[in-house]
């Protein structure tokens, strides 16, 4: 298997360094944007992204915006979208595995949560 391509989301340098570091370690390549707005741009250019793990909370749209975008997308909808948030509430996270997405992890992203990440490529 071809070694997979994250599109990682996040307006945190400091949550975008930790998840990229962890999942480079695991041998996944990693592209890093800082809003959903510059991630949809990515996406209409680039075809090798295999997931999209993206923040819940950023300025001007949400992770969940996002989401919405990619699943209602003939082009993307085919992308599994994890969401991350360091916020455990539980109607947020029914509200974005109800709109499609695979997961909803608490953050820190950890080793332990790449298998499971792979899991949905």
């Amino acid at each position: 298997m071809a070694t997979p391509l994250v599109l990682l989301v996040d307006d945190s340098c400091v949550d975008r360094l930790v998840a990229t570091r962890v999942l480079k370690s695991c041998n996944i390549r990693v592209t890093v944007v800082e809003s959903p707005k510059e991630a949809l741009k990515f996406l209409d250019m680039e075809h090798d992204v295999q997931l999209i793990l993206t923040d819940y909370c950023m300025p001007g749209m949400t992770g969940y915006d996002l989401l919405i975008e990619v699943k209602k997308s003939p082009k993307l909808s085919h992308l599994p979208v994890v969401i991350t948030c360091t916020e455990n509430i539980p109607e947020r996270i029914k509200m974005c595995l109800d709109g499609g997405a695979k997961d909803y992890i608490i953050k820190p992203i950890k080793v332990a949560n790449v298998p499971e990440l792979l899991s949905y490529i």
